[in-house]
């Protein structure tokens, strides 16, 4: 059985995530897993796929980044597979399936891992350096801080009598926030 996992990191990639879904439905997957989740987050429809799959089976991927970003984590999954007797196929590769079990399988997949790990640290990098300039040309502003411009607010509504859980949700913040406000 062909079981398809598809990731993107954010909401905002959804044209991204519809693309890979069509993929693994075009290349025959019968279960498909998605999530919207950073790649070094805890990823639950991944493990739900590594539990879901057999003995037999192929995970099929779209592209090696959608699973791994480093050669570390891309080799914890691959022998999670290999314990289940489950093989790896990546599609940007021409749709083989990436044999892990031979020498030629797992060099392919280190080197391919190798170059996903170098593309995310040299992105990175290069967001740092725009940060660092934007800072120094004094464009950079950061985030917002929401939840102090909200302390008044949070104040006024717990002195109500409101809880601290619904002085949060009624404000679109975080209960560290509001306690933080009222001390």
């Amino acid at each position: 059985m062909l079981i398809g996992y598809a990731r993107t990191s954010t909401t905002e990639q959804e044209a991204g995530l519809d693309a890979q879904l069509r993929d693994l439905t075009a290349a025959g997957c019968e279960r498909v897993f998605s999530e919207r989740v950073s790649s070094v987050a805890p990823r639950a429809e991944l493990e739900a796929a590594l539990a879901f799959v057999r003995d037999g089976d192929t995970l099929v991927v779209t592209k090696l980044d959608r699973l791994a970003r480093t050669v570390t984590k891309a080799w914890e999954v691959v022998e999670r597979l290999e314990a289940k007797g489950v093989g790896l196929r990546i599609l940007s590769l021409g749709g083989d399936t990436v044999d892990t079990r031979s020498a030629t399988g797992k060099l392919i997949l280190t080197i391919f891992a190798g170059f996903a790990q170098f593309e995310r640290e040299m992105m990175l990098e290069r967001q740092r350096e725009g940060i660092t300039k934007a800072k120094a040309e004094g464009r950079y502003k950061g985030r917002k801080p929401t939840a102090r411009a909200k302390a008044e607010e949070a104040r006024r509504l717990h002195a109500e009598g409101k809880t601290i859980t619904e002085v949060a949700k009624a404000l679109g913040i975080g209960r560290a926030s509001v306690y933080r406000a009222i001390a």
